[in-house]
């Protein structure tokens, strides 16, 4: 039996699938805060890295949802820097 070839896009895939599994489990700990800059970051990384991979074995479905979750990131990154910017001023 051959042992399966790992290639580099699978490696960047399974770094963003680790990503955003970090962060849920440190949410689910209560070691992260979903309004705070790090969970967004994690996730959009996560995300933007499995994107990556799906180049090179690509599903639609989960293009879908990785552009969504994406989206889904930057707008939690967007409200941080807005809340944090209304503080500042305050």
């Amino acid at each position: 039996m051959q042992c399966p070839v790992v290639e580099f896009h699978d490696i960047i895939g399974f770094s963003g699938a680790v990503a955003i599994l970090l962060a849920y489990f440190l949410l689910q700990a209560k070691k992260m805060s979903a309004d705070g800059l790090a969970y967004s970051v994690l996730n959009l990384v996560g995300a933007l890295l499995i994107l990556f991979s799906l180049t090179y074995a690509w599903n639609l479905t989960a293009v879908f949802i990785e552009i969504v979750w994406s989206g889904i990131s930057l707008f939690g990154i967007m409200k941080w820097y807005r809340t944090t910017s209304i503080e500042k001023t305050s």
